[in-house]
């Protein structure tokens, strides 16, 4: 069974300002269950990510949050106030998407500074806002362009920084970060966290992406069927997975399951060992005391720059993926090669066991 999503532990009251909690959340289209009897609370200031494939339910959840739809089921509390039948415009949420819905006719202080505008804000008081929003994201320099003379970077840094300047309590982001190339994208995970950690608002992400949510979260959420599967800290999350969807979804795994599982170690239960775990080693080394070791051959190999890996057809019939370190002490010893008899070993602490 999918382990239940616990509390978070950092969370000091249900009515602290930007707590989020969600009770039984269900949400229907039709005859379809997007989302089925959802449990999670996020504690102030906490990055919360909710990762899982497309259609696995998060981003309804996300809308559900910001009010965009209303729930079928269930009950949202946002700073412990039920806001399950508020309309959007009367939440302390603010959302920024995929495509940063930047207004193309007005300057980058006019688009910053339009929530301000609508509310009201005197032009003083608008202004001062403006630099000061557009000074954390440090992009104070480009306030008199237009949207299209900004690079892709840039302009989800002004989606934020439009964001912001209203101070909600809670930041939304819908996969902000999915239109830029990795090496943007990964550059701006860095300054998003950065972000976060210098505004202190609380901020529920939705990626589809693992090494994304492992980087920024506190938390992750990982969901599957409109059900989340496991929630916790993301070490904690990629290191001990506790269904066979977490292991697979999340990152690389290797499933070593029933008479196989028994015959190496006693126990029927799966395991889930990650392929950085796995030694290789040439097939005549010794076996280290309490290892798990199976011999067999390198079918193939892949080449990444900091690391190798390497699928190990075992004589048990069960393919092992590991993935070792390009050293210069490892190249100067000589990498394996396919075709050669190897042995791949892990130490029994290193598998996570599936409940």
């Amino acid at each position: 069974m999918p382990a239940a999503a616990p509390a978070a532990p950092a969370m000091e009251s249900a009515a602290a300002p930007g707590s989020v909690s969600l009770q039984g959340l269900t949400k229907s289209f039709g005859e379809f269950t997007a989302v089925r009897d959802l449990d999670l609370d996020v504690a102030p200031g906490e990055f919360v990510s909710m990762l899982g494939p497309s259609g696995s339910g998060k981003t309804t959840v996300l809308r559900v949050i910001a009010g965009f739809e209303e729930a079928t089921a269930g009950v949202v509390r946002l700073s412990g106030v039920d806001v399950t039948r508020t309309p959007p415009h009367a939440r302390q949420v603010n959302t920024v998407f995929q495509d940063y819905a930047l207004f193309p006719h007005m300057t980058i202080a006019e688009n910053v500074g339009y929530g301000l505008t609508v509310k009201g804000t005197s032009k003083a008081e608008r202004v001062a806002a403006v630099e000061e929003s557009l000074r954390r994201v440090r992009l104070e320099h480009v306030a008199d362009r237009l949207p299209h003379q900004l690079s892709g970077g840039q302009r989800q840094r002004i989606a934020l920084a439009r964001a912001l300047i209203l101070r909600p309590q809670v930041l939304l982001l819908d996969e902000p970060l999915g239109a830029l190339d990795k090496q943007l994208r990964e550059h701006m995970q860095i300054e998003l966290k950065q972000i976060q950690r210098e505004v202190g608002i609380t901020f529920i992400f939705v990626t589809h992406d693992q090494e994304e949510a492992l980087t920024l979260s506190d938390r992750v959420a990982v969901f599957n069927n409109g059900r989340i599967e496991q929630v916790g800290a993301a070490r904690e999350v990629y290191e001990n997975p506790q269904t066979e969807f977490v292991a697979r979804f999340l990152g690389l795994s290797n499933l070593v399951e029933g008479s196989l599982a028994e015959e190496l170690t006693g126990d029927r239960r799966t395991m889930s060992i990650r392929p950085e775990r796995v030694r290789m080693q040439p097939a005549d080394a010794p076996v280290t005391d309490g290892d798990v070791a199976l011999a067999g051959t390198v079918s193939e190999l892949v080449y990444t720059g900091p690391t190798t890996r390497y699928l190990v057809a075992t004589d048990a019939g069960l393919d092992v993926l590991a993935e070792q370190p390009n050293s210069h002490h490892a190249a100067s010893a000589g990498a394996f090669a396919r075709g050669d008899r190897v042995r791949v070993a892990w130490a029994p602490s290193e598998a996570a066991r599936l409940p």
